[in-house]
């Protein structure tokens, strides 16, 4: 378990070079670049086209992916990262150690990045399919559209090793087919460059009417900028802003184009214009459809795919209940987390089915990754502060983006019954979920009690010994709350010696520390009473998945081929020079016992959480354990001061 040189091979991949560019441009830039597909039609809405909303929305947005995307994701953020990870749970374990309250930004904008990774798929794949009402009107689409998602979903259980390979040229053809196309719809008006100059921003918002409430559709343009930040532990930092470059001249092209299009049609509403297909000729129309869907699904997998990491550090790190992770392919970081798949398809259909058009889903979009950013601003600039950084400098850095994403937010909230609400009650619910889980966690943690190893020290080298009681066990092994090897808890030496006794030739403690850093595979040990008591302290990064059975047993291996135990057992092969012998892992499951003395609130959160424990996965699957050697002992919880209950012995009389 050499963690330096495992640390290194990870990081391997994510140096700079050409490949990680074109890797960058196939898995990070989908959402932000499929953005075009919609972002106009959110600003002009239901309004009359004229040139000062258009030239106002293609200002605001030119601004808006420089403060948001460059300045503040791909130049700043970028930089607080973990070890070469990034995303809102990395950006938390920076900081974490420094101020207990970092968790509600971490929990909220969690949340509300899952929400939105339910509506970013539908929006992007109808968005893409809405241009086959170019070719006939009545085309139905919405079962186009579900088709591909289901199709989408039902992949990502064998990965995207073998197809990621082509995700970098297709997005290649995709952001080079929207610069061509936005370049030369510019070239018929060039003047719509003049909207470069912020005035034309601040002329929409201060003179137009509604003004501010068409930033809620500016915002779109930058909806994929926290997944830059999520995923460049995938492709590295430098690939990322150097494929920026080509992204952002793409984009901006097309955006140009698509205001020079618009203007074309002042006086007119939407209902007469496609923003983006009407850019297109119609010799190209098929082809440019066929392109824009594939991006769209590039998209959706890289978000998906993000997810699915997010649940894995979410689990990792206690803020989620516990889930099955696979994975799928030997690819850096990839996970997949079944159940988070078939409910997001689930999520996804719903959303198509609810929705029916691109349009009205962008209130449900743009509030998510509002309420997100805003989180991430307030840790990074936390996070800046902790690495003294000048305060003055934070200081101004947390004013211009709070101010920025809060207006966003007001401009949002605008279209909270429109749709917005849908996201908001789902990362509520995410959020609830979260704190009853962190809660209910130390709530246990609290009220279980710890006692000095070294008291029953004796007491388990005699019954290890006592040759009268049969054995249970070669390898008998506890997993403590416990990290120092002087204290296990109570109800542990009660399974061991009160109940039927547990004679094993060696009994283990283990504990298991979720570090801040992402990839740590360590692990140190401590012989409490030479081939006999042993507790081992296993350090693993929060994207690693504890699989215990397999760390434990090479662990027992090397302790015996250093010579620190020896392993006898009669069951063993003797030609095999290490031999370990039989193990079996005894996990404590608690309940809540009816003697408990808790308020009515601790008492509703403990319910809640062992509800929640109890549908999550098994503790012997989490852990990775071979079921044939797993006991599970059901333990109940006495929480809180037993009120004494008065019995008296009557003398009985002849």
């Amino acid at each position: 378990m050499n963690n330096k040189s495992s640390d290194a091979e990870k990081h391997l991949g994510t140096r700079f070079s050409l490949g990680g560019v074109l890797l960058a441009l196939g898995i990070v830039f989908g959402d932000l670049g499929t953005s075009p597909l919609y972002t106009f039609k959110a600003i002009i809405g239901k309004n009359i086209i004229s040139e000062d909303l258009v030239l106002g929305g293609v200002s605001a947005v030119f601004w808006t992916l420089f403060f948001q995307t460059t300045l503040k994701y791909v130049f700043i953020t970028m930089r607080a990262d973990n070890k070469g990870e990034g995303g809102i749970f990395s950006l938390f374990t920076l900081i974490r150690r420094h101020g207990k309250w970092v968790l509600w930004p971490a929990i909220i904008g969690g949340s509300f990045m899952i929400a939105d990774s339910l509506i970013t798929p539908p929006i992007s794949v109808i968005s893409a399919m809405e241009g086959l009402r170019q070719i006939n009107p009545n085309i139905p689409i919405l079962p186009i559209a579900i088709v591909i998602l289901v199709v989408l979903f039902l992949f990502q259980q064998s990965g995207t090793k073998k197809l990621g390979v082509f995700f970098g040229p297709a997005m290649i053809l995709w952001f080079g087919m929207i610069a061509v196309l936005g370049f030369v719809n510019l070239l018929d008006n060039p003047s719509v460059l003049k909207a470069i100059n912020p005035f034309y921003a601040y002329n929409l918002v201060a003179n137009c009417p509604g003004g501010l409430w068409v930033l809620g559709g500016v915002f779109l343009c930058t909806t994929g900028a926290e997944a830059l930040y999520a995923d460049m532990g995938h492709v590295g930092r430098k690939n990322i802003q150097i494929a920026w470059i080509f992204i952002k001249l793409s984009l901006l092209l097309c955006y140009f184009g698509e205001a020079a299009l618009l203007l074309r049609y002042s006086g007119k509403s939407l209902n007469a214009v496609d923003p983006f297909f009407d850019m297109v000729p119609n010799w190209f129309l098929i082809p440019s459809i066929i392109i824009a869907t594939f991006a769209t699904i590039i998209a959706s997998q890289a978000l998906i795919t993000g997810t699915f990491s997010l649940f894995n550090e979410a689990v990792r790190l206690n803020l989620w209940p516990k889930l099955r992770i696979e994975f799928p392919t030997e690819m850096r970081g990839q996970v997949y987390v079944p159940a988070v798949n078939w409910i997001m398809m689930i999520g996804c259909v719903g959303m198509v089915l609810y929705f029916k058009e691109s349009s009205n889903m962008e209130a449900a979009f743009g509030l998510s990754v509002t309420l997100t950013m805003l989180m991430t601003t307030i840790l990074l600039c936390y996070c800046l502060y902790t690495r003294r950084v000048p305060i003055m400098f934070v200081f101004l850095l947390g004013i211009v983006f709070l101010c920025i994403e809060g207006t966003f937010l007001v401009a949002n909230l605008s279209k909270f019954s429109h749709g917005g609400w849908i996201t908001v009650l789902i990362g509520l619910l995410l959020i609830s979920i979260m704190y009853l889980w962190q809660a209910g966690k130390k709530l246990k943690s609290r009220y279980k009690k710890l006692t000095e190893l070294c008291t029953y020290q004796f007491v388990l080298r005699d019954l290890s010994n006592d040759l009268s009681i049969p054995k249970y066990a070669t390898h008998l092994v506890y997993l403590t709350i416990s990290d120092k090897p002087t204290k296990v808890e109570e109800r542990i030496i009660e399974s061991i010696l009160y109940q039927q006794p547990k004679r094993a030739d060696i009994y283990w403690f283990l504990h298991v520390d979720v570090t801040d850093e992402p990839y740590t595979s360590t692990y140190t040990v401590d012989i409490v009473e030479p081939e006999e008591i042993i507790f081992v302290h296993f350090k693993l990064g929060f994207r690693v998945v504890p699989r215990v059975n397999i760390l434990f047993k090479m662990v027992v291996s090397e302790m015996a081929q250093n010579k620190e135990l020896k392993i006898n057992s009669k069951y063993c092969n003797p030609n095999k020079e290490y031999a370990s012998g039989d193990f079996r892992f005894v996990l404590m499951k608690s309940f809540l016992s009816i003697e408990n003395d808790l308020s009515f609130r601790d008492n509703m959160v403990m319910q809640l959480h062992l509800l929640l424990d109890k549908i999550s996965l098994a503790d012997e699957k989490a852990y990775g354990l071979d079921y044939s050697n797993v006991v599970v002992e059901h333990v109940p919880l006495m929480l809180g001061k037993i009120e004494d209950i008065p019995l008296k012995r009557e003398v009985k009389t002849i």
